[in-house]
């Protein structure tokens, strides 16, 4: 198990920080070896369905998950929660926005902060291996917020 809270300033507005965390198909441009397929049509909402598929060819797995949770960061902040629900991978995942982001010193700003916490399971891993979980996931998501913030926005859906 690896539970874990990452947590990131932006300069840039809370709606769109927002916007770019849960352009679910967008997550395969910065995890590496990973292909994210959203199930269920557009726009995200609860009841929304993705799957990440990470490996080489035919090895790898999927992690398959629902957003149960949608309070979408309009004008204030917001919250999402994702329950995986995979065959490997299980655990969850909420994503909480808020504006303000306190990188200018003075408390008040355009900007916002993230607090990406996640609960990560992998069924049949010995708890011996937590450790190494925590640590590859606390990186790899990190990045991964990283590369959602610093990409150019997502395109609006049509």
């Amino acid at each position: 198990m690896a539970l874990f809270r990452i947590d990131r300033q932006s300069s840039l507005p809370a709606d769109e920080v927002w916007r770019r965390l849960t352009a679910w198909e967008r997550h395969a441009d910065v995890v590496p070896l990973t292909r994210v397929t959203v199930r269920t049509p557009p726009p995200s909402g609860e009841g929304t369905v993705f799957v990440a598929r990470t490996g080489i060819g035919p090895v790898g797995f999927d992690d398959v998950m629902e957003v149960v949770t949608w309070r979408p960061a309009a004008g204030g902040g917001g919250l999402c929660r994702l329950e995986k629900r995979g065959q490997f991978v299980t655990g969850w995942a909420e994503i909480e926005v808020s504006p303000g982001a306190t990188g200018s010193g003075s408390g008040s700003g355009s900007g916002s902060t993230v607090a990406w916490r996640e609960d990560l399971r992998v069924r049949w891993l010995p708890r011996v291996f937590d450790r190494v979980l925590l640590a590859a996931a606390r990186w790899m998501f990190g990045r991964a917020v990283d590369g959602l913030l610093s990409s150019p926005p997502p395109r609006p859906y049509a």
